[in-house]
């Protein structure tokens, strides 16, 4: 009887040990497959649809405070349940009765209370005017249109409950090597796999969906890792990052521009000076091959880094 009851303990102590490990894994697996297929959806969605702004005749420094607080709700109704199955909607008082958490952990282990309720509430930048100094010591001032669109959610036939931040006024690419990423930013999701149910922390059961350019448009959706001065070449980046986890890359110039965006999501970013991330796509300007890199301060996107010359890859590891 001694030697069953000591089987029985080991047994128990080993399970208690063993069973968080394979329980997150599950979830983890679980995760990734729903984080894949909303993607999926989400993406094809956007494609069936002509163009993503204009919703709810938003006209910069002109239009009512309804036409600014009905755009988001406008775009979801008018626009995205076309081409998507969408099982209820919810303006910005009433994010919760959408599934969505009062409050959340981004990736950076903050906790975001509450849930941000409007378009500068997520992501100042979009609201102004402001004076900023570029990598080469130039003065600049950078002009956005005075425009805080309310949020609103909504539920997919699949059970996710996804937070729409929406500019009516986003911009199409005109082959710049020079852009802002929240004037070519049309909507960023921000999505709860499922609901209300924990943990509600980003890179977990929830994450962000970030979509540029109203036509033609270009969606991208990553886990962010981690961020880090990665070598003085991209091959450096790269292996950086694969050193951080098997799958992890270097961004893209529209996934390095979602993470900035999404900095409540990630993590806390300087609002001055003139810090910058690179990204792996390269341009060819005056003869000289550059990396795409973006002012985390500002969300300004240049072409300034050459290949040749770069002395210190600043990256943001992601995972796709």
């Amino acid at each position: 009887m001694a030697e069953i009851l000591l089987s029985l303990t080991i047994i128990g102590v080993v399970a208690a040990i063993t069973l968080p490990s394979l329980t997150g894994n599950i979830n983890e697996r679980t995760w990734n497959t729903q984080r894949k297929a909303l993607y999926s959806r989400m993406s094809q969605a956007i494609s069936l649809m002509p163009s993503l702004n204009g919703y709810g005749t938003v006209t910069a420094g002109t239009d009512s405070v309804d036409a600014v607080d009905n755009a988001t709700e406008t775009f979801i109704t008018a626009g995205l349940a076309k081409v998507l199955k969408i099982n209820n909607i919810c303006d910005s008082d009433h994010l919760p009765d959408c599934g969505l958490p009062e409050k959340y952990i981004n990736h950076n282990a903050g906790v975001i209370s509450p849930f941000p309720n409007t378009l500068t509430s997520w992501f100042t930048l979009f609201n102004g005017s402001y004076n900023y100094t570029d990598n080469n010591g130039s003065q600049h001032t950078a002009q956005h249109y005075l425009i805080d669109t309310k949020v609103a959610a909504f539920e997919t036939a699949n059970g996710e409950s996804i937070a729409v931040y929406y500019n009516p006024l986003c911009q199409g690419n005109m082959d710049e090597t020079n852009w802002y990423a929240q004037d070519k930013m049309c909507v960023n999701f921000v999505y709860d796999l499922n609901g209300k149910k924990g943990p509600n922390t980003i890179g977990k059961d929830m994450g962000f969906i970030t979509v540029f350019y109203p036509t033609d448009s270009i969606v991208v959706s990553v886990r962010p890792l981690k961020s880090g001065t990665a070598g003085n070449t991209p091959s450096d980046a790269i292996k950086y990052c694969k050193k951080i986890d098997d799958e992890g890359v270097m961004p893209n110039i529209y996934e390095l521009a979602s993470i900035a965006l999404n900095r409540i999501n990630v993590k806390p970013l300087p609002l001055s000076g003139a810090p910058a991330y690179v990204s792996g796509n390269k341009v060819l300007v005056n003869g000289s091959i550059r990396l795409f890199g973006i002012n985390e301060a500002t969300g300004y996107v240049h072409a300034s880094h050459s290949i040749d010359t770069v002395n210190g890859v600043q990256t943001y590891c992601v995972k796709r």
